[in-house]
């Protein structure tokens, strides 16, 4: 029952903030510079629907995206992944950990790249008269450390970099995250400012655009008899309403004369399950509610948009993961990832 209450409260003040604080935003949807920033970066988070800042898991990958997350026990550990995304965009990630005891301090280091390949350039008449091949990239360092037994805080420093050929922008963003451990309860909640920084040099250099703000809130619960993990993960809690709404094109979908209020409460959380078999495989189902929502097209069979799964094979000095999500008409991307701990190879006597 004490553990009913605890994830009650919890939830209540999920539901809270996102009433309490004011309806109006930094950025909503296309808005915003910089939007690979909220790409999944490894197999795992794919899984969990594309945002978990509380899962409990031995991945570094997921620290990548709340700094608290880093542990002592990631020294030394390196994910590495590999994304193929739609129309032959590649993306590379990796992220290293190094624990300092002197400071009782741990480090994250990471680099993520996106690739979108060699595209023709043209002028406003279509006459070719060259080639670009633009690029995104962050890189990213962390530091974490534990408070008392049960608390950790953490912070990312980023600078973010965009190629499009004459056009190119860079920024400086931090990420901050608080974590709460029950060891007992096995039960773990976060919460994460994303993205906080400026755009310092324009595309075009005009006034610098916003970066893609996010506050986000998550609660994970490991079973005590049952191999089995539950998150749900709160996103946008800095602003209450974030239906689709282009005024640009005059387009706002649904009845206007309904107020879709339990609707605009689900398009903030995502939902998943993680199950670990022989603590040697960990299957992994996510559901983001926004997603569907915003790839279903009318009436037409939307399939599994909006799922996700993951699947990771641990032996005892590596982790192999694969993960997917499905987008429209049930097309799927894929997500290959290695996490190595180095000391496992180079150490003598290991």
């Amino acid at each position: 029952m004490g553990i009913f209450v605890t994830s009650m409260r919890l939830l209540s003040c999920i539901t809270f903030v996102l009433f309490s604080l004011h309806s109006s935003a930094q950025t909503l949807g296309g808005s915003s510079v910089f939007n690979f920033l909220k790409l999944s970066n490894t197999p795992q988070l794919t899984g969990l629907g594309g945002i978990n800042i509380s899962n409990q898991t031995d991945d570094i990958g997921m620290a990548w995206h709340e700094p608290s997350l880093l542990r002592p026990s990631h020294h030394s550990q390196i994910n590495l992944v590999f994304n193929s995304y739609f129309a032959g965009i590649k993306n590379y990630n990796l992220m290293t950990g190094y624990h300092y005891d002197k400071w009782k301090t741990t480090f994250g280091f990471g680099v993520n790249f996106i690739n979108y390949g060699t595209i023709t350039q043209t002028d406003p008449s279509g006459n070719i008269f060259g080639e670009l091949k633009p690029s995104d990239y962050v890189v990213q360092l962390s530091a974490s450390r534990a408070y008392e037994s049960n608390w950790y805080y953490g912070a990312s420093l980023k600078f973010i970099h965009s190629n499009y050929g004459l056009y190119r922008s860079s920024g400086i963003a931090m990420d901050i995250g608080v974590t709460y451990y029950d060891t007992l309860r096995l039960i773990q909640a976060s919460f994460a400012a994303k993205n906080m920084g400026a755009q310092i040099k324009a595309y075009d250099n005009t006034e610098p655009d916003d970066l893609p703000f996010d506050l986000q809130l998550g609660i994970s619960k490991k079973l005590l008899k049952a191999p089995l993990q539950f998150s749900i993960t709160a996103h946008h809690l800095h602003q209450f309403d974030i239906r689709y709404d282009d005024t640009s094109f005059n387009e706002v979908p649904g009845d206007a004369e309904k107020s879709y209020t339990l609707d605009k409460i689900f398009r903030h959380f995502i939902f998943a399950t993680q199950l670990t078999i022989e603590k040697r495989i960990e299957l992994t189902l996510g559901y983001n509610y926004l997603r569907r929502k915003e790839l279903n097209i009318g009436n037409a069979g939307n399939g599994l948009n909006g799922f996700s799964l993951s699947i990771g094979i641990l032996v005892k000095k590596i982790q192999i993961r694969y993960g997917s999500a499905w987008f429209q008409n049930s097309r799927a991307y894929h997500q290959f990832g290695l996490n190595l701990r180095f000391d496992d190879y180079f150490q003598p006597g290991k």
